[in-house]
């Protein structure tokens, strides 16, 4: 198979540096061009020296001869340029939330913005491989998803699925400050981060409307009722979320063998996605940071009836620029896991 030429827009953020990363290591692609426009006209090397070997130079618009672009421009700005890419037959994998909402309706209330390609949404798939694979290997349009989006609707998929729990569900998210991108702001300030945690947006994330579509998509008949309070945390990397709901009487076995139970449902649901390991106790972080793994771990609070599954994740990989990548494998025919085998750096 000849090498997939990909070109990334806005590699010098977070998630653009990690997607570097990531496909200079790949097998299968040559990453032939990126851009940035704040840092034009320089080495890629000389913006982030661990990326030297590359020997881009950063430009301030992509090379013609592309066959898949990552977009990995902010919210409001990917919009703009994804439909001329599209019209020159262009793969585009997109990391901004521009495409992840069906409802154009929902981005002036979340985003601040009326979508001018509604007709976009419609084509855009929602680049969650563990459940929408086969729609991914045929789509032009991948909207990547979310990190916290992917933390939380991988923990809950398979118990909203089977509608083992009422719908009045709790997700309470901690994440690393990488998460707030690379611009400097006064929260990410490492003096105010620092031996600091805080809990924001608690009256709507932005990643709460993608959380709704995904789980309300498993089960449109289950009326969803979800309380998403994110939490900064003075570390790096990664996503730790922890979820709750009440358990509905009958579903599962009683007392100890719930938890068996439960944890066979998570197994054989996820029994295709390499990338999701089932835990038998609560993950770390530091098990995710710099792979693409989520590590899931689903258990039953016996004292009360109530579900408490745990997912952690990195979010710059599995939550991010990994996720892309995976997603990429998948439209271009190639094993899943492909320039994604790295386990964690540890400790």
């Amino acid at each position: 198979m000849p090498q997939i030429k990909a070109g990334i827009i806005n590699v010098t953020g977070y998630i653009g540096s990690e997607l570097a990363r990531l496909l200079y290591q790949h097998p299968q692609v040559e990453l032939k061009s990126v851009t940035g426009r704040s840092a034009a006209g320089q080495e890629l090397g000389d913006v982030f020296p661990y990326l030297g070997k590359t020997r881009l130079a950063i430009k301030d618009q992509l090379d013609s001869d592309i066959d898949v672009v990552f977009s990995a421009m902010p919210h409001k700005s990917s919009v703009d340029v994804v439909p001329s890419l599209l019209r020159k037959g262009i793969k585009v994998i997109d990391a901004s939330a521009d495409f992840r909402l069906k409802n154009a309706g929902e981005y002036p209330r979340w985003y601040g913005f009326n979508h001018p390609s509604p007709e976009l949404l419609k084509e855009a798939v929602y680049g969650l491989p563990e459940l929408h694979r086969d729609d991914i290997a045929s789509a032009t349009l991948i909207a990547n998803p979310g990190c916290y989006s992917t933390s939380a609707v991988l923990a809950l998929a398979p118990v909203v699925k089977e509608e083992l729990i009422y719908p009045d569900m709790i997700i309470d998210s901690k994440s690393g400050v990488s998460g707030a991108g690379r611009t400097p702001g006064l929260t990410t300030h490492y003096s105010e981060a620092n031996e600091n945690t805080c809990a924001y947006s608690i009256e709507g994330h932005r990643h709460l409307p993608e959380i709704e579509q995904e789980l309300r998509e498993l089960n449109p008949e289950f009326s969803l009722s979800i309380t998403f309070v994110p939490h900064l945390v003075p570390m790096t990397r990664g996503i730790l979320s922890t979820c709750y709901a009440r358990l509905r009487a009958g579903k599962l076995a009683e007392g100890v063998k719930a938890k068996g139970e439960l944890q066979q449902l998570y197994r054989e649901f996820y029994r295709d996605a390499p990338f999701i390991q089932i835990t038998g106790k609560p993950p770390q972080t530091k098990h995710a940071w710099g792979n693409n793994f989520c590590f899931i771990y689903p258990t039953v609070d016996l004292r009360t009836g109530r579900l408490i599954v745990i997912s952690c994740l990195d979010n710059l990989v599995k939550g991010g620029a990994g996720q892309a990548v995976q997603n990429m494998n998948l439209m271009f025919n190639l094993p899943e896991t492909t320039g994604l085998e790295t386990l964690a750096i540890y400790p």
